[in-house]
């Protein structure tokens, strides 16, 4: 295969440009997903790199994509940075862009996040994943305690800034390169996005915490990580494999967090054997899902002032706004009991803007509502959905007052870099769960 770059091209996502390249035409489809920064057209330039994508298409038609804010990709401005579920979009534009209904996806570094997150909300179109040198939690706390403080990121935060200003070597991250390798990786990363933005994109990264989404995973899966990698250690990536039900881990020896720079070869032959020796599955029955409970509060004193007939009515307009957002960001109605709604979503920080512009729909009308949201493991039934996850969001919900909207802490953390602000309501006992902590949305 000729290593001459490919034809780049763009999928539209939320109107954003989104750069993606095709390259081979194996049997089954393999999407990349790079690290923190990436130029799709520049990475040609890395031979190692090239090599790793050469090999990949011998046995896939993979798949390359600049996120959102890198590389070819349309940037985005610093106060509006790319949450986990916006590059879930970006990865689904540019798979319908390609024709491509399910995948095997490798996650490289801060790209396993997203993949994480994607594997287990689209298992009907992932075909399996894998992930090399990922973390499921960027900060430090007492049952993770293997991510670095938050003033160790900070730190971080200023010396990639002088990376990116004063040309700084990569050593960290490609120990296993000579000096002459090691200046050209750092003029590819350093074109692969504005300092401001590399910086802003590691900030949005530092609070993201998938934790919870882990055992949520039912695809094949493979976690690969190096003894000694010097940027995300391999307690993490233990942790992640022992997590998602299933998943095999791979450990290599070296200290490169880069993935193409040693053992590029046992790498993917790893890659090829899970996405090429798995038959489709069977339609998944359990999926991660964000439901949004809402309910109207004091509505028996409503129906006792209105009388039957004009509450129906003012009923009606109810649900006819409820379902108009619903339709708008991209959430299904589940029931609607009374005068409430179970809506899910495949993505927290829209469920959250839907519960918000459904407050000011139906504050029109003079009502109130207090909502719910919670993303968890839901099982499928039909149209319906069930589980854990559906008790959650609920218990949530009625700890609402009126005009608010609840989040789990797993939506907190989900939606990091959204800038959506949260108030902390404390730990809850909540019946046939247990304790949780609940946030208040402050901003959004």
């Amino acid at each position: 295969m000729s290593s001459q770059t490919p034809e780049t091209r763009y999928a539209k996502s939320g109107g954003v440009n989104i750069a993606y390249q095709v390259v081979g035409e194996g049997p089954v489809d393999l999407v990349y997903v790079p690290g923190w920064v990436s130029h799709i057209e520049l990475a040609w330039e890395l031979p190692d790199l090239v090599s790793g994508f050469e090999r990949m298409a011998s046995f896939a038609r993979l798949i390359l994509f600049d996120k959102r804010g890198t590389g070819m990709s349309d940037p985005v401005p610093a106060q509006e940075l790319p949450t986990l579920e916006q590059r879930m979009d970006d990865v689904r534009a540019v798979m319908d862009a390609v024709g491509s209904e399910r995948a095997a996806v490798f996650g490289a570094s801060e790209g396993g996040n997203m993949s994480m997150l994607f594997a287990a909300t689209c298992p009907e179109r992932t075909i399996a994943l894998c992930t090399f040198g990922c973390t499921a939690k960027r900060i430090w706390s007492p049952d993770y305690p293997w991510a670095p403080t938050l003033e160790h990121r900070q730190e971080a935060f200023e010396h990639v800034d002088r990376q990116w200003t004063n040309g700084l070597d990569w050593e960290d991250v490609a120990p296993s390169l000579d000096p002459p390798a090691l200046a050209k990786l750092s003029r590819y990363y350093r074109r692969c996005a504005s300092p401001g933005a590399a910086v802003a994109l590691m900030k949005m990264n530092t609070y993201v915490d998938v934790r919870d989404v882990l055992p949520s995973i039912s695809v094949p899966t493979v976690v690969m990580h190096r003894t000694d990698d010097r940027d995300a250690n391999v307690e993490e990536g233990r942790y992640i494999a022992s997590k998602i039900p299933g998943a095999r881990f791979v450990e290599f020896a070296g200290a490169d967090h880069s993935w193409w720079t040693q053992h590029r070869d046992a790498i993917l032959d790893e890659i090829e054997e899970l996405a090429t020796g798995v038959r489709p599955a069977p339609q998944p029955n359990r999926v991660l899902a964000t439901v949004l409970f809402t309910d109207i509060v004091g509505s028996t004193e409503r129906v006792g002032e209105l009388g039957d007939s004009r509450w129906a009515a003012l009923l009606g307009r109810h649900h006819a706004a409820v379902r108009r957002e619903l339709e708008r960001f991209r959430g299904h109605e589940v029931d609607t009991a009374g005068d409430g709604f179970l809506a899910t979503f495949d993505g927290p920080a829209r469920a959250i803007r839907c519960a918000l512009a459904i407050l000011d729909a139906v504050g029109d009308l003079g009502l109130e509502l207090r909502t719910g949201v919670h993303t968890g493991e839901c099982e499928l039934l039909g149209d319906k959905v069930a589980g854990i996850a559906v008790h959650t969001g609920a218990r949530i919900s009625a700890l609402a007052g009126a005009g608010e909207v609840l989040a789990s802490a797993t939506v907190r953390d989900l939606v990091s870099g959204s800038g959506i602000e949260f108030e902390d309501r404390g730990e809850h006992a909540l019946k046939g769960v247990g304790e949780r902590r609940v946030y208040a949305v402050a901003e959004a």
